[in-house]
């Protein structure tokens, strides 16, 4: 059974470390998280000279791995054997490299701890390795956040690290980097060396310390354009069209139609709660209530003709029909379509 980051990373604070680990999945960011502990923890500092191999995955076959394993540390009481970029094993395919780890499985030597760092790949969730590793081995699936769950993740990362965030921050920042977990947690770390002391963070230190524009950005786009309030939105696309770069259209028409989807699931519910609305569209329960003003001001059939402003909107940026339109115009006349 798999298990997850959290509490991997809770009993290894708690010094219990298993003899086999395998990370996986698509999301590094856990995977790193639990790889990078593990080797600045495992071991006392002075003994890994001697006790403490990190090998790579492209220059390392399985015989040579395992044989490293089984190795007994020297004047320690454990030694660590750390797998990384372990997709790249060039035998981890083949059915003789995966019969000698399901040997090593059955027998794993209690004073080694192996780690394979597996990332951007998955096992064959069929296959005997990937079920004996389920059963014999600290099993980690590394997901991607969703995107509807991002916003509750940030705010558990930041109370993980003591201190708290607003909502609104929280989408702030859920919104303006994504579910790149890696960038999330750097540009937070970069701000929280400015707060020794546990600290409650607005939309106020958002802006300030990692530069994300508390007024102009996607969250408060399309915020305006649900509330149809014309004169904030325009002034989004206005600072949008001044700073291209940071504001591509392609991400922007993909957000407004995933916000006008969310908005028609609404009129399906009919006069749901603000948490039923919560959760049948996968949004923090303090978004819910502007989703639920949208689709007072929206109703199905302006929707459906939102979607054709968009899918146009796209085709005119990909040069069909586009005249000599710029791709600020493109988004400035989607917006008033959509405002109209």
């Amino acid at each position: 059974m798999a298990h997850s980051p959290e509490a991997v990373l809770k009993d290894l604070k708690a010094n219990k470390f298993a003899p086999i680990y395998f990370l996986q999945g698509e999301e590094p960011y856990f995977i790193d998280l639990i790889t990078d502990y593990i080797e600045k923890n495992a071991i006392p500092e002075f003994e890994r000279g001697f006790n403490q191999l990190v090998m790579y995955g492209k220059d390392s076959p399985m015989n040579v791995i395992l044989g490293n394993a089984r190795k007994f540390p020297m004047m320690a009481e454990r030694q660590l054997v750390l797998v990384k970029e372990a997709q790249s094993i060039p035998d981890l395919g083949k059915e003789d490299a995966q019969k000698l780890l399901l040997s090593y499985l059955a027998n794993p030597l209690p004073s080694t701890i192996l780690v394979f760092a597996h990332k951007h790949k998955k096992l064959d969730g069929r296959s005997a390795l990937k079920k004996e590793l389920d059963k014999k081995a600290v099993f980690v699936e590394s997901e991607k956040v969703k995107d509807w769950k991002l916003t509750e993740w940030v705010e558990g990362y930041f109370s993980g690290l003591g201190h708290q965030i607003e909502p609104k921050a929280a989408l702030l920042l859920s919104d303006s980097i994504g579910n790149n977990l890696e960038v999330m947690a750097n540009e937070v770390g970069k701000m929280l060396i400015n707060f020794p002391e546990p600290t409650k963070f607005t939309a106020d230190h958002i802006s300030k310390y990692i530069g994300i524009n508390k007024d102009y950005n996607n969250f408060e786009l399309t915020k305006a354009i649900g509330f149809k309030d014309s004169t904030k939105a325009n002034q989004i696309v206005h600072y949008f069209i001044q700073n291209p770069k940071s504001h591509p259209v392609i991400p922007i028409f993909s957000l407004m139609y995933n916000y006008f989807t969310k908005v028609a699931l609404i009129h399906k519910l009919g006069g749901a709660s603000e948490n039923q609305v919560a959760s049948t569209i996968g949004v923090h329960p303090f978004a819910a209530k502007e989703y639920i003003v949208a689709s007072k001001n929206y109703n199905l059939g302006k929707i459906i003709d939102v979607f054709g402003y968009i899918r146009e909107a796209d085709l005119r940026f990909k040069g069909v029909d586009s005249g000599s339109m710029e791709e600020g115009e493109i988004l400035r006349e989607l917006v008033y379509k959509i405002l109209l």
